[in-house]
């Protein structure tokens, strides 16, 4: 099935359902790295006051030592979040130099080149980290998320395969992989590999979050609402499935209008 949805409409049925509120751990850090972003508990679970919070703790830590390899990739990472992206990728740039051939840190500096529009730099810094004789799989999924950001599907694909290689159990490379074939509007298949990645030991919410999208996208409703309330609080669920239900009733209605135009 090929969804008709613009992709600048894809994009922004992504954002709503990865909004949700949900408390954090106390005394532990509020953001670990691991190749992708995660948060105690859940990075989809972080409010925009717990975001804003993670990232004043981790910038006073990265002030007292801004050489840390945790304080960099956790300051950066909390500004990410905040949508702060030149500043996090001015912090890793100077982590870049402290921490040469360091595959988290450059997957990281990747990712936020990317986010802060600078796709060729991101592809030169996570290609020229790379090593042939042993490559890693973080680096494959950051390199396959920018190659789809700029519109290279097939290639970014390919890339994924790559990390699945190494990493066969990784949640995450499946769940870039299926909104790869989001964002090329094949549901089908996004649907089949979310359903894959959250069937594995390593499943985020945001996972299952995605797989409520891409079945409400092809008007499964009711089981993207059971999905969607597991994960977020009823009235956000509940919002989040109209919502959906309203996207798609604006692509019928253009594609109806294309039609008898």
């Amino acid at each position: 099935m090929l969804l008709s949805v613009r992709r600048p409409a894809l994009l922004a049925l992504l954002l709503p359902l990865a909004l949700a509120a949900a408390g954090c751990a106390n005394n532990r850090p509020v953001i670990t790295t691991r190749g992708d972003v995660s948060v105690t508990g859940s990075v989809d679970r972080m409010t925009d006051a717990q975001i804003a919070a993670a990232a004043s703790a981790w910038g006073q830590r990265y002030d007292a030592d801004p050489k840390s390899r945790t304080n960099i990739l956790n300051y950066a990472a909390a500004l990410r979040l905040g949508g702060r992206t030149d500043q996090a990728v001015a912090v890793l740039e100077k982590g870049m130099v402290a921490s040469q051939n360091d595959p988290e840190m450059s997957a990281a500096y990747g990712k936020a080149l990317a986010a802060n529009g600078n796709f060729d730099q991101a592809l030169r810094v996570i290609r020229q980290t790379q090593q042939p004789d042993r490559p890693d799989w973080k680096l494959y999924s950051a390199e396959g998320a920018i190659l789809d950001q700029q519109g290279n599907p097939a290639e970014a694909r390919a890339t994924y395969q790559k990390a699945l290689q190494i990493a066969p159990r990784e949640a995450s490379i499946y769940n870039n992989l299926a909104l790869s074939y989001l964002l090329a509007g094949d549901v089908a298949n996004a649907e089949k590999t979310l359903r894959q990645a959250a069937a594995l030991p390593g499943a985020t919410s945001r996972i299952r979050q995605n797989l409520a999208l891409v079945l409400g996208l092809q008007g499964k409703f009711k089981e993207a609402d059971a999905i969607a309330r597991q994960e977020l609080d009823p009235a956000q669920a509940e919002a989040n499935v109209a919502y959906l239900k309203s996207m798609l009733s604006q692509a019928n209605t253009w594609k109806e209008a294309r039609a008898q135009g």
